[in-house]
């Protein structure tokens, strides 16, 4: 799976640098200074390296821990997202990190305690409720088998008393949280598509039974559940498909279970939507009905009006609506971002 692995200078003897390099006895390594000489390099092809990815372990110096944009959360409590990995193991054509990073390669931050010891002094500073995102960047879950993610940030989280964790995932890689005590604090959220949606664009990823196998699994063993419907895309037939897909999901899953569900229509970046489309000018999303915004590009306001009301009138069927969020276009997936730059 990995063939080379880059490992910072400044993280070379770190246990889990050590750690990780052990697990991949095959794999040559290569040391450099800092990671985005590797990462950050200009004229690198972002499609072809998809296909064989490297591993780079780096040190997150500072920006670890950052404030959520307007109009983005689960119930309006204090928020903030970290992201402890640069890009996904997955492929999904709707995504905006293979337009923001220059790099398919993964970047993975072993310096999980500074993590947490910024977290910790965020959740120090109010005894109000605070949420932390995880997942934004990369997958949650997808890579714990070698990043042991879940085994460091869940325990630290359950000895906070005020600190909410999201887990966002399409993974199955459920093994640790299965094998440890769930906290109700810590919400296992999955995004979700119609498997038409999951075949055509969300490449490289679980299909939708697999992962709501996973989520009935999690369920059962006492872990709180968050549904994300993010992005809605508008393909032919938006009604049936995606109310044969909701009514399959509650079918599924206990609505006792789940925690929170969140609906969102696609958005991303215009600059990061132009990257895309020259990476892959066959992909016929990118010549869907969209409408540039503020930088942004997305469906019409009408449209992603029609597509919010339809999909919350579904859900209200089997969720309260306390426990529904619309996440605005204005949150993480449709901002400007700037390029990953050291840190």
């Amino acid at each position: 799976m990995i063939d080379t692995i880059y490992v910072e200078d400044a993280v070379a003897k770190h246990r889990r640098s050590r750690e990780i390099i052990a697990r991949f006895k095959n794999a040559r390594i290569v040391e450099c200074r800092h990671y985005g000489e590797v990462f950050n390099r200009r004229q690198q092809n972002f499609r072809l390296q998809k296909t064989r990815p490297a591993l780079i372990l780096a040190r997150k110096i500072n920006r670890r821990v950052l404030p959520i944009p307007a109009g983005y959360g689960i119930d309006g409590a204090r928020g903030y997202y970290f992201s402890h990995m640069l890009n996904c193991l997955y492929d999904c054509r709707y995504c905006f990190l293979q337009g923001m990073f220059r790099s398919a390669h993964y970047v993975l931050f072993v310096n999980y305690e500074d993590f947490i010891a910024d977290i910790e002094r965020v959740c120090g500073e109010t005894r109000e409720d605070v949420w932390f995102f995880s997942g934004y960047d990369c997958d949650s879950l997808a890579l714990d088998p070698v990043t042991g993610f879940v085994g460091d940030f869940v325990p630290a989280f359950a000895k906070l008393k005020n600190a909410w964790l999201e887990l966002r995932t399409k993974s199955t890689q459920i093994r640790s949280l299965i094998g440890m005590k769930a906290h109700s604090r810590v919400v296992c959220a999955f995004s979700l598509s119609p498997q038409p949606v999951v075949a055509t664009l969300e490449h490289r990823t679980p299909d939708l039974d697999a992962r709501l196998e996973a989520m009935q699994r999690l369920a059962d063993c006492g872990w709180p559940l968050g549904i994300r419907f993010d992005p809605l895309i508008l393909i032919e037939d938006f009604e049936r498909i995606y109310g044969e897909f909701i009514d399959t999901v509650f079918s599924r899953l206990d609505g006792s279970t789940i925690h929170s569900a969140t609906v969102g229509t696609f958005r991303m970046p215009s600059t990061f939507a132009k990257a895309i489309t020259r990476l892959y000018p066959e992909e016929p999303l990118y010549a869907g009905r969209f409408v540039e915004r503020n930088g942004s590009l997305g469906y019409t306001e009408d449209t992603i009006g029609d597509m919010v009301t339809w999909t919350l009138e579904r859900l209200g069927q089997y969720l309260p609506p306390k426990r529904i969020f619309v996440q605005a276009p204005s949150s993480k997936g449709g901002m400007t971002r700037r390029r990953e730059r050291p840190s």
